[in-house]
């Protein structure tokens, strides 16, 4: 590192951070970042939320006027442009070489958007949703998904080990989102089976409250639906590829027991949606398709 690289390395430091939108995800995050060395300065529309440590200003506009990375966590797209470009927004004050994260979950193209009207000024915009709710907040844990130029993001990284132990570049502008959205979706949906299965469970008697202990207690062991996301890409896989006998296992036992679960539903007049497309779609989405129908007459007489 140079001379100059060292200076300009140890003024950021040095700057306070910036954070706008304290509530409810915002206010732990910020009271991470309150830890900073260079100090936080924080905003919001309620006169009374402020963070413990930290200086309040009266708008955006105040608090790019001394902070070089500010955060941005409000409600909606709307919420993100005023806070950005509106009166007394940032780019009002922002100095060239600013970096904006918004962490509020809005559309893709929205971020692509802002970010060229930021640029316009030298002002870098990153999109920055996060994942781990106010618990991984307020514990530092946090995964943050960040879309946008590398150097932003390199710039964000000392601040934000403050309160996030997962710092991911997506990749360009919108793709913190768009990989937000991909989490999201497989937590919303696992969130649904998991209502299918306690239905099933108490249709047959079963104690749903244990279930869950059951669940979580194994979820934490294997890594639960996420454990499979291990490759990279989703194409079907050859069979002299490492992961095809990995994978075919999975599928072996994920199409047993789906059938059985099934079975079991049927039997009990209980409906189960996504268990059918689940078995449906199982293989194919794993990668090892192959013939279902040969599956399913070998495993049949294996079980007798």
């Amino acid at each position: 590192m140079s001379e100059q690289q060292a200076s300009d390395a140890s003024a950021e430091h040095n700057a306070p951070v910036g954070f706008i939108g304290l509530g409810n995800m915002g206010a732990p995050m910020a009271a991470r970042l309150a830890k900073w060395p260079g100090g936080l300065v924080v905003c919001d529309t309620r006169p009374e939320a402020t963070v413990e440590g930290s200086t309040r200003a009266e708008s955006p506009a105040e608090v790019a006027k001394t902070a070089t990375v500010i955060g941005v966590t409000v409600l909606n797209d709307a919420q993100v442009n005023t806070v950005v470009a509106g009166t007394n927004g940032i780019l009002e004050t922002a100095a060239p070489g600013t970096v904006i994260a918004i962490h509020s979950t809005i559309g893709p193209q929205t971020a692509i958007d802002l970010e060229k009207v930021c640029a316009a000024q030298g002002v870098s915009l990153v999109d920055a949703p996060v994942s781990g709710g106010a618990g991984g907040a307020k514990e530092g844990r946090l995964a943050i998904m960040v879309g946008g130029e590398r150097e932003a993001y390199l710039k964000l990284k000392p601040p934000y080990s403050l309160m996030s132990d997962m710092l991911i570049h997506a990749g360009p502008i919108g793709a913190g989102t768009k990989m937000k959205l991909a989490r999201n979706l497989l937590h919303f949906v696992s969130f649904t089976a998991a209502t299918e299965a306690a239905r099933l469970a108490e249709a047959a008697g079963i104690d749903v409250i244990k279930l869950g202990k059951v669940v979580r207690h194994t979820d934490a062991i294997t890594g639960g639906a996420g454990s499979i996301i291990l490759r990279d890409n989703t194409a079907p896989i050859p069979p002299d590829d490492f992961w095809y006998d990995i994978l075919s296992h999975v599928r072996d036992l994920g199409e047993k027991d789906l059938g059985l679960a099934l079975a079991l539903g049927g039997e009990l007049g209980v409906d189960l949606p996504l268990g059918e497309i689940a078995l449906d779609r199982f293989a194919d989405g794993l990668g090892v398709g192959g013939d279902a129908a040969e599956r399913s007459s070998t495993s049949g007489k294996e079980q007798k």
